[in-house]
């Protein structure tokens, strides 16, 4: 369960078809299963009462009930009910790296239940992405998370991106979606391997998705892994996957006070990308008041101003990216050393 929508996220399906890797030798894993996911649940309750006693009940009722319920009798009696229900709504809970759990409410959950739900859900992603990034790291690979609204053109910019870097480096995708193959059969048009994920009713990527993924990608010191997101501003903010950054791609068809209105995310990035430049000219967006309203979510945020179509600006994340990578493959060697 999405500990900030309640999204259901058990039906995962990873394909595991990744084609072609983009350097020679490098050998993908042709396997496709469903993973279920070790997620705590909580749920709501409803209960339907027809009933017509001809007796009275008084019943006090603290609920914390994980279930649905319906009562049909056919009897004669009248029912006094006393629930007492704690709903909280204004309040807010940190996670260890500060930020706020959302905290999603259910009928008849309190918010102390709701909070140690999410904590369970959160503490138990948190152990996957620190396995995953210690696999990572010590194979050498640097590992970027690209999150965005739907529509920013994160498939875009991977596909340059992949087309500029695939004779530097190795390369190897992880998409996510709720549905279909589309955005990997695009990466794997390029000769890069790309395994695709699909969340079906989830709206975000997990650890423990990524990494049943990750045996099913080639890991090559000194290479770059792209996991590609579900498009979704909200709930990838609150979920670790093991990478080294996070990478905001915001557009600028999307409204420069985006950041504003979405903090959780620009806070979690380490990088912004705000991608379609080349649209500048025929709309009314301000570049600039967009960096200083991400600024002010995040002061140590990283920008830059990109476009995937034209190619503007993208020199200098494929930059950023190599020197990165490199870092990354030196550790690796060092601490193999």
């Amino acid at each position: 369960m999405c500990s900030v929508c309640g999204c259901a996220t058990d039906a995962a399906r990873i394909d595991g078809h990744v084609g072609e890797p983009a350097n020679a030798g490098a050998q993908g894993h042709d396997h496709g299963h469903d993973h279920p996911h070790d997620h705590g649940h909580g749920h709501g309750h409803g209960h339907g009462h027809g009933h017509g006693h001809g007796h009275g009940h008084e019943h006090e009722h603290e609920h914390e009930h994980e279930h649905e319920h319906e009562h049909e009798h056919e009897h004669e009696h009248e029912h006094e009910h006393e629930h007492e229900h704690e709903h909280e709504h204004e309040h807010e809970h940190r996670h260890g790296d500060g930020r706020a759990l959302h905290g999603v409410h259910a009928p008849g959950v309190s918010a102390e239940r709701m909070v140690s739900i999410e904590r369970d859900i959160l503490s138990k992603n948190n152990a996957y992405a620190a396995a995953n990034r210690a696999r990572l790291r010590e194979a050498g690979v640097f590992a970027l998370n690209l999150v965005s609204s739907p529509g920013s053109g994160k498939t875009s910019l991977l596909v340059r991106t992949i087309e500029a870097l695939r004779e530097r480096l190795p390369i190897a995708v992880i998409e996510g979606d709720q549905q279909t193959s589309n955005d990997a059969q695009r990466i794997r048009a390029t000769g890069a391997p790309a395994l695709q994920i699909n969340t079906g009713r989830g709206c975000h990527l997990d650890a423990h998705m990524i990494a049943h993924a990750l045996d099913g990608v080639p890991l090559e010191r000194g290479g770059v892994l792209f996991i590609e997101n579900v498009g979704n501003l909200v709930c990838p903010a609150s979920f670790d996957l093991g990478e080294a950054h996070k990478v905001a791609v915001l557009s600028t068809t999307e409204g420069e006070d985006k950041p504003l209105k979405y903090p959780d995310m620009f806070a979690a990035a380490d990088l912004m990308l705000l991608n379609k430049s080349d649209l500048l000219p025929h709309l009314e967006f301000d570049a600039q008041a967009c960096m200083v309203n991400a600024l002010r979510v995040n002061p140590r945020l990283q920008t830059m101003v990109v476009s995937a179509r034209s190619g503007e600006g993208m020199q200098a994340f494929y930059d950023w990216i190599l020197a990165r990578a490199s870092a990354a493959a030196a550790a690796a060697a060092a601490a193999a050393a």
